[in-house]
């Protein structure tokens, strides 16, 4: 019994090793008048939520949490905070990359 314990537990850390190097390309667009990154691509850990991805475009276009931003996902829903981007990419990957609209005011319902 022991013996399958052990397994499990080292079968868990493996997969979570491997979890960790899994990137998604996540590709930037600006909406309305949002300012345009200047690099627009960038790779993102796949079991990070995307509360991290939001979080991330705050410190890249230099905006405060106080500042109002939205994101969407292919210009068509905004995803909750605590979504996976994994789970994104698959549901919604297109091309290759995840794409997240921008704004500073609502743009889609």
């Amino acid at each position: 019994m022991g013996e399958n314990i052990e397994e499990a537990m080292s079968a868990l850390k493996s997969y979570k090793a491997k979890d960790a190097t899994v990137k998604v390309v996540v590709l930037f667009k600006g909406v309305g008048n949002a300012p345009v990154l200047r690099q627009n691509m960038y790779q993102v850990t796949a079991s990070n939520r995307f509360e991290t991805v939001i979080l991330f475009l705050r410190k890249k276009l230099g905006w405060s949490a106080q500042e109002p931003l939205y994101t969407y996902i292919n210009s068509a829903f905004s995803p909750a905070p605590d979504d996976v981007v994994s789970s994104l990419f698959k549901a919604f990957g297109t091309e290759g990359h995840l794409i997240v609209n921008y704004s500073t005011t609502m743009a889609w319902g």
